[in-house]
């Protein structure tokens, strides 16, 4: 009896062990599944996330309509809006555009942006080359700021049969109070790639 005793015990640690270690990847894989969700989109273009990349090629394409788009979560006192409605951008060529965030509270208030484009099958052509988002911005009470953010359009989307017909693209950033804030809103199912300090090392400066 002892024997089986033992025999019994140590079957008994090696099924918890094993489910120790299986709620354990179960736990790991659901904290790493929004960071691994926007890299798939980084990736893919996948729900209208543009693309990470360097310079424009120089190529020049078709001109598209760029317009722009601004919101702020209720619980972030800051008036933010584009500088410009839109603009005419030729393809394969950088371009520049201007958002404006003033703080309207009474003392210094952090925010992060989040920020996708529409039609979404435009997504994989759209590529940022620097902006201001998920990096968090801190405003002084009255304070007011211009933020820049560079980008370019792939001139291969005349070729693709799926988007060759697109006239309007529309860049959207929406301001939050913390990423938190834009998870619970489901800003994060279309975001960028880049969350917290992880957007400095795969943007340029």
């Amino acid at each position: 009896m002892p024997i089986r005793d033992n025999d019994l015990a140590r079957r008994n640690r090696k099924v918890a062990t094993g489910a120790l270690l299986a709620c354990g990847g179960m736990l790991a894989l659901s904290f790493a599944a929004v960071p691994l969700y926007s890299l798939f989109c980084a990736v893919t273009g996948y729900g209208g996330t543009p693309q990470i990349s360097g310079a424009a090629p120089g190529v020049e394409g078709k001109t598209v309509t760029v317009r722009f788009n601004a919101n702020t979560n209720p619980g972030l006192p800051w008036k933010f809006q584009p500088a410009q409605n839109s603009m005419q951008v030729v393809s394969g060529q950088d371009a520049m555009a201007f958002y404006t965030a003033e703080n309207r509270g009474g003392g210094p208030s952090t925010g992060i942006s989040t920020y996708n484009v529409t039609p979404e099958i435009a997504g994989p052509y759209f590529h940022k080359v620097h902006c201001f988002c998920f990096d968090e911005q801190t405003l002084q009470a009255g304070q007011h700021v211009e933020m820049p953010l560079s980008f370019w359009i792939d001139p291969r989307i005349a070729e693709d049969p799926s988007t060759r017909h697109i006239k309007t693209i529309t860049l959207s950033y929406t301001f939050f109070r913390t990423l938190a804030d834009a998870e619970k809103a489901g800003a994060l199912a279309k975001a960028g790639p880049h969350v917290g300090k992880q957007s400095n090392a795969a943007s340029p400066p």
